[in-house]
């Protein structure tokens, strides 16, 4: 399921440097052989010990771990909503994404220009964010011109759309990004048909010095986007783009190792693909064997043949049972002989909805 997260952000707050993390970190096409990758998209493996430690039990010949992809957007210049500079393009490239990662530049640095001439990342967040609302305006001023005659006549689902886009409207115009609009069930469908930009969930990093990057608390500017982040009930990650960018060019040994010198715990890199992950409610589940252990993604709420469906559509359309037990099980109970011993496994049907960490095996019949 090929959901992605655009990388946004004012030119030179350290985008480029981070995509260029991502990219050197990207995945091998072969290992995914229906993945066409465009220049601007990196495809990442995401990080799960889980997989590690079954490949322990398991001792497979080949491991495949799930992936994420991010995309690049182009730098934004205030009035990109009125097309100034690449602004259609960087509008555009922005709808084609599920969530987004905002950079904000958290660092003093005089050989480094700032767009706007000062660091204030706060204002910085503000102006792509006004930019994002001034577009969706005007979506939803060109959509309320062509439904109010159909909410006028009483049609139905227009007025119902029509009072949507009418607070819609006054929120952006407002500075209101909608993502922030507490909405119901139904409300939330008439959103989504619009696809508008502010709508999307977002993921705040902070990009700061090598030398701050270990504790970023004491980074008064981090603090600010923290705050500003919790507010909204977003996340904020600290990193160092320069740094990330560095690691993505060593050995997995050689990376710990920096890490565990400096004091951190995660590279940045791997908490921003954890975070964007869960942020769009994917969930892994596994098949395991000597062949091969694999890492699958699926949406959260899925039953059991649309995830088989992910691994083949003959799968889906002759599901018959999937066999199924929990990946803290087999770390208690070592093998799969032993957890049937225990009761362990289970037999389920087609109303059964995955859950994050299920090892799978499909039965079916075509």
């Amino acid at each position: 399921m090929p959901l992605t997260a655009g990388i946004v952000g004012l030119p030179n707050v350290g985008k480029s440097t981070l995509f260029n993390a991502i990219t050197n970190s990207q995945v091998l096409a072969e290992n995914y052989p229906f993945a066409t990758i465009a220049p601007n998209v990196g495809v990442v493996e995401v990080p799960d010990e889980r997989m590690e430690h079954l490949n322990e039990l398991f001792h497979p010949k080949k491991v495949i771990y799930t992936t994420f992809e991010f995309t690049d957007i182009a730098g934004l210049v205030k009035g990109a909503s009125k097309g100034e500079g690449l602004g259609n393009q960087f509008l555009a490239n922005i709808r084609e994404t599920d969530a987004i990662i905002h950079v904000v530049r958290c660092f003093e640095d005089a050989n480094i220009e700032h767009v706007e001439g000062s660091v204030d990342p706060v204002r910085d967040i503000e102006e792509i964010n006004l930019e994002l609302c001034m577009a969706d305006l005007d979506t939803v001023e060109n959509r309320i011109a062509k439904v109010m005659r159909k909410a006028q006549t009483k049609e139905k689902g227009a007025v119902a759309e029509y009072n949507m886009l009418c607070r819609l409207k006054e929120a952006l115009l407002a500075g209101k990004p909608v993502r922030l609009l507490e909405l119901s069930d139904s409300e939330k469908q008439i959103v989504k048909n619009f696809s508008l930009l502010t709508a999307k969930p977002v993921i705040y990093v902070a990009n700061m010095s090598e030398d701050e990057v270990s504790d970023p608390e004491e980074n008064a500017m981090y603090q600010s986007v923290k705050d500003y982040a919790a507010k909204e009930g977003s996340e904020c990650i600290a990193i160092s783009a320069k740094m990330e960018e560095e690691l993505s060019g060593m050995e997995k040994e050689e990376k710990e190792a920096f890490l565990q010198e400096l004091g951190i715990r995660t590279a940045g890199l791997d908490q921003i693909i954890t975070a964007a992950y869960h942020l769009l409610g994917l969930r892994t589940f596994f098949t395991v064997g000597e062949p091969e252990n694999r890492a699958w993604t699926f949406k959260e709420g899925m039953k059991a043949p649309q995830c088989a469906g992910i691994i083949h559509t003959d799968f889906e359309k002759g599901f018959i049972k999937a066999e199924v037990y929990s990946y803290d099980d087999i770390m208690e109970y070592k093998t799969e002989a032993s957890l049937r011993e225990h009761g362990k496994i289970r037999m389920e049907g087609k109303e059964y909805q995955m859950k994050d960490g299920d090892i799978v095996f499909f039965r079916f019949n075509v």
